[in-house]
């Protein structure tokens, strides 16, 4: 593989510069009217400046020591970009399995359901995610590094670019039907996962892929419904919090 290390903090650079863009973009021509709410996205910044804190003391020494750990089997032909190609593939399927299964398990959506809580849907709402989830999403991933052996720029190079697509994903950005049509083919696009945030909990437990779409075509787990202008977001039955009762509602007792 050819030597990438000195090319990852372009692509964090440019992982960030997309989500900057995508959110200026949305706002000079947004899909659906939204009222420029800045307590939401002041919480919604918050939580990913903690999760940034939160990478660079637990999520990314955990994935280094992985990546240092890996099982050494590879065959000589998963390597240089075929390789890499074949690793994002592979993450790629697994994140869409770890989505799925914090949609299964009680435990987990607890955490999970903070990301859901979110009553409108922009870019911002790309980087709402409980510290929680954040830490266990790095502790299960770490095995699947060990097990296939995968080097670190494979995942770093996974972490941009799920960035990337969960700001484009997430975004309000209005974009043409014929090329929204076209994309939702090959990739997942903000007419495909704004049904996974409809507060309906069918279509909140669909739609579960983050870079290629036909993970959910593939394993059935595909929403009928197409996005619409008057589509309620949130938690069925659910209200959104402030902050503070964010940070603690996985903890809170509660029947779910």
């Amino acid at each position: 593989m050819p030597d990438l290390s000195d090319n990852l903090i372009l692509i964090k650079g440019v992982a960030l510069a997309v989500l900057i863009a995508l959110f200026l973009a949305e706002r000079l021509l947004p899909a659906v009217p939204q009222a420029r709410h800045w307590p939401r996205l002041a919480r919604n910044l918050a939580f990913w400046v903690g999760n940034s804190l939160l990478s660079l003391a637990v999520v990314v020494p955990v994935t280094v020591y992985a990546a240092q750990h890996g099982l050494g089997w590879r065959p000589a032909w998963w390597s240089g970009l075929p390789g890499l190609g074949l690793d994002l593939l592979l993450l790629d399927c697994w994140i869409y399995g770890w989505h799925r299964i914090n949609h299964v398990i009680a435990f987990l959506w607890r955490f999970h359901q903070v990301h859901h809580r979110d009553q409108a849907l922009d870019v911002s709402t790309a980087v709402r995610f409980h510290p929680g989830e954040v830490f266990f999403s790095a502790l299960v991933r770490a095995p699947v590094i060990v097990l296939l052996g995968m080097p670190l720029e494979s995942v770093l190079i996974f972490e941009a670019l799920v960035l990337m697509a969960a700001a484009f994903q997430h975004s309000n950005l209005r974009l043409r039907p014929w090329l929204e049509h076209g994309l939702s083919w090959v990739i997942v696009t903000p007419g495909i996962h704004w049904v996974h945030h409809h507060d309906r909990r069918s279509d909140t437990d669909s739609n579960y892929a983050t870079i290629l779409s036909v993970w959910d075509r593939l394993f059935g787990s595909r929403s009928p419904t197409r996005r619409t202008p008057a589509m309620t977001l949130g938690v069925e039955g659910e209200a959104e919090l402030p902050l503070g009762q964010l940070a603690v509602l996985p903890f809170r007792p509660r029947s779910d």
